[in-house]
């Protein structure tokens, strides 16, 4: 029998035209203000839904939102695709094999990140009236839910901060991503098995081992055989030359059909297993920056507004608002995951000047954190007035984050970069036709050629390691590569410019033209931090990029880099 008619159509058409222009609209304002999109697409729903929309207007809102259930679910399947593809891409966001290296850190903040905010949270849940509960017996469960969506970071909202920080492609934000990593993979197995522990008719022993076995075993399954496995088609793909970035794209989404549909066989759930398969296929050095950010820039711009815009059109937020509910899960979810990031840092011994950013970076809940309480909302494991206060805990959160490690990196004794350029460590021209490589060889020849630098190889060494590991190209035509020795007295500062561009796997997929090579002694991690920071945000206005480009000769290059470098007074 077939459902649709065209007033089905021409209705859905409308609502998707309305959402995203809207969403999308508001999002780019929010933007510009420093503000995540998050925050944009749940206001527009809000706006649109029951909350306003549905109140002061409720003709308008019955002709553009009926109560039509085929209408309701074409919408709501939309919806659900924008949150299978945001799982996606937030797997693809992890690598795997860079948080492996970094275990011992990486995993001592995630472990702390996780088991202390569960703590904090699981105590204060748990003597919650019966009223805000959905299954008053089944306390326990929604206790270890609420413990465990307090554990949840925004991987997305953390690096964001550290980039606008010009923080990301530093050590600070190769540790703080790796350990989100690490931390992401564990909340969600936690989560996987909880929901299907709650899911499960009874207590029996027998489905609950298969829950915990199956999730446990599939994740393994995932990260040991399907890892090598996807990084062999996409290479094949290369090798190949079929197109791209449709047959990466094609392949990525056919990863996360297969990997949802097993997890959702399994009794986990579908969303699971689209998260696996981003991080499966974020291990294939075969897929491009230039094919992530296709598809991260697809989900962003049309399916993830719909997703969050559509829980607003169906909650109100008005009448599932508790003041004294949304103060408690603000509170323990923001200071659960900076005491558990603070103890994690400390116990890793990071160096003390970081740990503060690290922690900050730690106490979004962000996109993630709502996911995951829609998905309890919908199985009935929590109450609308709780999914309301963990949605206004997760925005809160996203937005105190910005400036909050703003404040944390300008309390930081001023570095200037200027310091460290040496006159005689300027190209003016690298060679035609240099490759990466070529650039960090001539560049780490410069900076060994100083008496008080370690010899060359070591220095091409550990720079080569650091970019297989975290690329340094940070876009608009700009790379810093960076390395620490123990032997290095003083911070040694190189700069080389190329007219053709190099190939560097940018993250706008640009070529470079400006490479900066930074050395600097293992323990000035603030000195080093603070000089990758300003180094990218002189560059980043488009003025002092044309003005390099534009030196004719040393002197005049040397010049234009101290004056662009040169520390700026406070705004």
């Amino acid at each position: 029998m077939h459902y649709l008619d065209e007033s089905h159509i021409f209705l859905f058409l409308a609502q998707l035209f309305v959402i995203l222009l809207c969403a999308r609209g508001l999002g780019e304002l929010f933007r510009r203000w420093k503000q995540p999109a998050l925050t944009a697409e749940l206001l527009v729903g809000i706006v649109l839904g029951p909350t306003l929309l549905g109140r002061f207007f409720p003709a308008f809102s019955a002709a553009l939102f009926p109560p039509d259930a085929v209408q309701q679910n074409m919408l709501e399947t939309v919806a659900w695709l924008g949150v299978l593809f945001l799982l996606l891409d937030t797997g693809l966001e992890i690598d795997f094999s860079i948080a492996w290296r970094q275990r011992s850190s990486a995993l001592a903040i995630a472990l702390a990140d996780i088991f202390i905010p569960m703590a904090v949270a699981f105590v204060p849940v748990m003597f919650l009236p019966d009223a805000l509960l959905a299954d008053p017996s089944r306390r326990l469960v929604f206790g270890l839910f609420m413990a465990t969506v307090m554990t949840i970071s925004a991987m997305p909202v953390a690096a964001r901060g550290l980039h606008e920080l010009n923080l990301l492609k530093t050590n600070l934000g190769f540790l703080t991503m790796s350990a989100l990593a690490v931390n992401d993979i564990i909340g969600w197995v936690l989560f996987a098995i909880i929901l299907g522990l709650f899911l499960q008719s009874s207590v029996a022993l027998g489905p609950i081992l298969l829950v915990f076995a199956g999730t446990l075993g599939f994740s393994a399954l995932a990260l040991t055989v399907g890892r090598p496995f996807s990084a062999r088609i996409f290479d094949a793909l290369k090798a190949r030359q079929f197109p791209e970035p449709a047959s990466s794209l094609t392949v990525t989404v056919l990863l996360g059909l297969l990997f949802g549909a097993i997890t959702q066989k399994l009794g986990i759930h579908a969303l699971f297993g689209f998260f696996l398969a981003g991080v499966v296929a974020g291990e294939a050095k075969s897929l491009s920056e230039d094919t992530r950010r296709v598809i991260h820039q697809m989900v962003y711009s049309l399916f993830v507004p719909l997703f969050f815009v559509n829980i607003g059109l169906k909650i109100d937020f008005a009448a599932n608002f508790h003041f004294g509910l949304v103060a408690l899960i603000c509170a323990v979810g923001i200071v659960g995951r900076y005491l558990g990031a603070w103890f994690g840092v400390t116990v890793a011994r990071v160096p003390r000047v970081n740990r503060d950013l690290i922690s900050i970076a730690h106490t979004p809940g962000g996109m993630m954190e709502i996911v995951v309480a829609l998905l309890a909302l919908e199985a009935g494991l929590i109450t609308p007035p709780v999914f309301v206060a963990i949605v206004f805990s997760a925005v809160f959160s996203s937005v105190l984050m910005g400036p909050w490690m703003a404040r944390s990196l300008a309390r930081r004794r001023a570095v200037s970069p200027v310091q460290f350029l040496d006159e005689n460590a300027i190209l003016v021209a690298l060679p035609a036709a240099t490759t990466r490589t070529d650039a960090i060889r001539l560049l780490a020849a410069k900076v060994a050629a100083r008496s008080d630098t370690p010899a060359e190889e070591p220095i091409v060494r550990a720079a080569l390691e650091r970019e297989r590991e975290y690329g340094t190209g940070i876009g608009d035509g700009v790379a810093i590569p960076h390395v620490r020795f123990d032997a290095l007295r003083n911070p040694v500062l190189a700069y080389g410019h190329s007219a053709e561009g190099l190939d560097w796997d940018a993250p706008d997929a640009e070529p470079v033209h400006h490479v900066f090579f930074l050395a600097s002694a293992a323990g000035a991690e603030d000195i080093h931090v603070q000089t990758l920071a300003l180094i990218a945000r002189a560059m980043a206005q488009p003025a002092n990029r044309i003005r390099l480009s534009d030196a004719p000769d040393a002197p005049s290059l040397f010049l234009a880099l101290k004056e662009i470098l040169a520390p700026r007074p406070a705004a």
